[in-house]
């Protein structure tokens, strides 16, 4: 039996129905589907960086090959809507214009653990994003996907949490220090990484790069599925990993002050996009 929880042919691809998918979502599925596909290039930077932790390596390189039969499931589904797409094309443009060090042997973050609290932060940010994206759409085939989807994201969360207990006992990483290194992460999703894959996905290759006008347009899209319930999960587990309780009053706070900050970014970027 494998390991894993799932595979491309698991996916209900004879309930694909054109007639209920939106447009606007479907750019934001191609770009989503060149990042995940870029799992075994962070696997090798934490393996790097990890050198000396032979089971969290095994582990990293798991969760490298369910992030890349993400962008797999992604990428197949973009080229069925949108049968003049080609997502091995996508991904050259996108692999050729986007790069970060991979050979990096030690973490950006400063130590183990804040780089495993940023891989906490960015599968808060993927688990609750494709599950947003589940709940808004009314099409069978990507409902489907972003479940399965959501589901892995939520376990590797698990995971990085599981390898982060250890390290922050051996490294004694402070509260604050913690806190530091999740609103840094959060902020860095607005970085290159997200809006030149927009770029590649949905832009002519005769058209430059414009790094502000392709954030826009990817977040504009990308922010509008968020709800309450989204936001209040994303909370909760960033405060988890902050060593803050959840279900608080400064839960609540932080919550509400998500929704308004959400709200106010999303007014921005469509006033940005168009």
């Amino acid at each position: 039996m494998s390991r894993f929880h799932w595979d491309l042919t698991d996916l209900p691809w004879d309930q694909f129905d054109p007639t209920k998918l939106d447009a606007e979502t479907l750019k934001v599925i191609k770009a989503a589907a060149l990042v995940e596909y870029g799992g075994e290039k962070y696997a090798h930077y934490l393996c790097n960086v990890f050198s000396d932790d032979p089971a969290f390596q095994q582990s990293a390189k798991d969760w490298a090959i369910e992030e890349v039969r993400h962008g797999e499931a992604l990428g197949r589904y973009a080229e069925l809507a949108d049968p003049a797409f080609r997502f091995s094309e996508a991904l050259s443009r996108y692999d050729a214009g986007y790069q970060f060090d991979i050979e990096a042997v030690t973490s950006v973050r400063g130590s183990h653990s804040g780089e495993l609290i940023a891989r906490c932060i960015v599968e808060t940010g993927t688990s609750s994003y494709y599950t947003a994206i589940a709940d808004a759409t009314e099409e069978p085939l990507l409902k489907s996907i972003c479940r399965h989807i959501a589901a892995d994201e939520l376990r590797h969360y698990k995971l990085f949490y599981t390898y982060l207990k250890p390290y922050l006992k051996l490294e004694s990483l402070g509260r604050l220090d913690r806190i530091r290194i999740v609103l840094g992460r959060m902020r860095e999703s607005e970085d290159d990484e997200l809006s030149y894959a927009y770029y590649a996905a949905n832009t002519p290759a005769d058209v430059a790069y414009d790094r502000e006008a392709c954030a826009a347009a990817y977040m504009s899209r990308a922010y509008r599925f968020y709800r309450l319930e989204h936001v209040d999960r994303v909370v909760a587990m960033a405060f988890k990993v902050c060593g803050l309780r959840p279900h608080t009053i400064w839960h609540d706070i932080a919550r509400r002050a998500a929704c308004w900050t959400l709200s106010r970014k999303t007014r921005d970027l469509v006033k940005a996009a168009a």
